[in-house]
């Protein structure tokens, strides 16, 4: 039985790729080619209450508005949620170290304009293992830096990264110790990671900071990555057990937003209003189904 201080609808935040029309999470440049503006609209008006920004999205951005635009956009839509992505190789070293953390100042201050308060960063994509002793150490830094721009860090696990279980991943939160930083737990990298709905339910409160939700097959495919940034589909058109998962999430106490991730070419080719339309739907009759 859920508990009964979990919200009857979720709160739906459209993650960066999901309304940036057709850009390719692995190109060179991410900008989206809709204006702010247009993606605005599109999530409130399917009753969205925050954006994702790419950091090349947000750079673009700041080149054209000002702060006080940006922000001025953002609240005339309701768009009060919204985070930046992603911190990739702050756990790494030499070069790719040094160009993550330009990365995270940059980070930083495109938060302080756009009013972000969320940060979201995975482990390291090479499949390279540090020492955990380091690894925590470095998280508690960046969330640190975090903390001096106002906003938190929720860290992704990945089955592809050093971060790649959920034993991991609670290590890593509770031995940094730091109360902005947190889990991020997305639908496709748990089931594609196997991870027991079970184990889900049992993470102790506040461990879990942000979630992304998709669907998708549950055979997978033999590339993990190529799937993963084509293969996602609608809430409920897949064979994820959705419904155990928001009953696990509210097992475990996570009473945060909900992110809709679609990473698709049948997404990327659609107009942000008719992807976030179909997006909310979808969510919401999982919902109406597990709670």
């Amino acid at each position: 039985m859920r508990p009964a201080t979990a919200p009857a609808a979720p709160r739906l935040v459209a993650t960066y790729f999901t309304l940036a029309g057709d850009v390719h999470p692995f190109a060179p440049d991410t900008r989206s080619p809709y204006p702010l503006e247009v993606r605005a609209r599109a999530a409130a008006d399917a009753g969205f209450v925050g954006l994702g920004f790419a950091l090349d999205d947000a750079r673009a951005l700041l080149e054209r508005h000002s702060a006080v635009e940006i922000r001025a956009i953002l609240a005339a839509h309701g768009q009060v949620d919204c985070e930046l992505e992603v911190l990739m190789d702050w756990c790494a070293e030499g070069d790719r170290r040094e160009a993550a953390w330009r990365a995270s100042r940059e980070a930083w201050r495109f938060a302080e304009a756009f009013g972000a308060y969320r940060v979201k960063a995975v482990g390291d994509i090479t499949g390279m293992t540090w020492p955990m002793d380091k690894v925590i150490a470095d998280f508690a830094r960046l969330c640190d830096d975090a903390a001096a721009a106002g906003c938190s860090l929720t860290v992704e696990i990945l089955p592809t990264t050093n971060l790649d279980t959920l034993q991991v991943g609670r290590a890593l939160i509770e031995g940094a110790g730091r109360r902005n930083g947190g889990l991020l737990l997305d639908s496709w990298h748990m089931v594609r990671g196997r991870v027991p709905m079970s184990a889900i339910a049992a993470l102790p409160p506040g461990l879990v900071t942000h979630v992304e939700f998709d669907d998708g097959p549950l055979a997978a495919a033999a590339d993990y990555i190529e799937e993963t940034i084509e293969a996602r589909c609608l809430p409920g058109d897949g064979e994820f057990p959705l419904v155990e998962f928001v009953r696990a999430l509210d097992a475990c106490g996570y009473r945060g937003a909900y992110g809709l991730e679609l990473l698709s070419p049948a997404f990327r080719n659609l107009r942000p209003a008719e992807v976030a339309r179909q997006a909310a739907e979808a969510t919401r009759r999982v919902f109406a189904a597990a709670r």
